[in-house]
């Protein structure tokens, strides 16, 4: 751990296709708390499993400081990964990360980099931050681990962010809490950062089809919107969504059509095909175990359904972005 007058020194684990502004989020925020108050409080390493450069997602490359089993004297170890990120060596490099832990560092991850983080074993006990676009691949993966909507979490010495923006938020705590609120707030200026949000702000979902966000619809329809997605493997009745809602089902069809723009039955085929794509993306679980996972009784009425939504079917996408992910380096899932 950090000696009094030494610098807290963060290392950022990458993984080939990271996402790039999850790493400058993290770095220039701290490099401003250092040229505010003068000093090196904030000191950062790239790490990565091998030497050699990484590139990122937007196909830019980082070479690392120094491999991950040279690492030493971290306070924190951040995983930056896609969510279909391995380790080359598990073996050798689980182990390394337990070491870590066993010698105070803080273990997290950002976006996709809180896969491989609970791949590696660490994660027993404690909840993670799970971006929207990921999670229905996250649960299936990792049924016993609890994924939060919070876009920062916290968790004792497990720190997860959900994105680009919630790592910034995360960093600026961390600026509060070594060197006060006056450096944290200067910092969050001098990035014209509008406002800082605290751990329990719930990730903003996107309207589908809508162009807003779901924290912006009425409230009875965001109820609906709920039992919808508590009803995932398990199609319910849009009646009976009314019913639960002490209304009738004429009235949630008008008033869903008025707020999103759709029936709310096309709104929840779209949701349930979005958690399919979710899947098809970052998981490796087959299409006909896909489908069954958010309600259909096989794969092909959820293709055709799939296809019409998407424009492609979901084997075809998936084979796709195996193609895409080995530009990248990255390890693709399997069909």
């Amino acid at each position: 751990m950090t000696e009094p007058g030494q610098p807290t020194t963060l290392g950022f684990l990458l993984f080939p296709g990271f996402p790039m502004a999850c790493l400058t989020s993290a770095i220039e925020p701290l490099r401003a708390a250092n040229e505010i108050v003068g000093r090196r409080e904030f000191a950062w390493k790239l790490l990565g499993e091998e030497t050699g450069p990484i590139r990122s997602s937007a196909e830019v490359r980082f070479d690392p400081d120094v491999t991950l089993t040279e690492a030493q004297g971290l306070d924190y170890l951040f995983f930056l990964s896609m969510p279909q990120s391995n380790f080359l060596h598990p073996k050798r490099s689980n182990a390394q990360v337990r070491w870590m832990e066993r010698c105070g560092a803080v273990l997290g991850g950002f976006s996709g980099g809180v896969f491989p983080l609970v791949r590696s074993g660490v994660m027993g006990g404690h909840v993670c931050s799970v971006h929207w676009c990921y999670e229905a691949a996250f649960k299936a993966e990792f049924p016993d681990i609890v994924a939060s909507q919070s876009v920062i979490i916290r968790d004792r010495r497990r720190h997860t962010a959900s994105g680009a923006g919630a790592v910034f938020d995360m960093m600026l705590r961390m600026i509060e809490d070594k060197l006060g609120r006056d450096t944290m707030t200067e910092v969050a200026c001098w990035f014209q950062h509008p406002f800082v949000r605290s751990d329990d702000v719930i990730q903003k979902v996107p309207v589908q089809k809508r162009g807003g966000t779901d924290d912006l619809l009425p409230d009875m329809i965001r109820q609906a919107i709920r039992v919808f997605s508590d009803h995932i493997e398990d199609p319910v009745q849009i009646s009976d969504v009314a019913e639960s809602l002490g209304i009738s089902e004429r009235h949630l069809e008008r008033s869903f059509k008025q707020a999103t723009g759709q029936s709310p039955l096309k709104y929840y085929r779209l949701m349930r095909l979005k958690k399919a794509r979710q899947k098809v993306l970052y998981s490796t679980q087959s299409i006909t175990e896909i489908a069954i996972s958010v309600g259909y009784a096989s794969s092909t009425p959820m293709t055709r359904h799939y296809a019409e939504a998407f424009g492609v079917n979901p084997a075809d996408e998936r084979r796709r972005l195996v193609g895409l992910r080995g530009l990248a380096g990255a390890l693709p899932p399997s069909e």
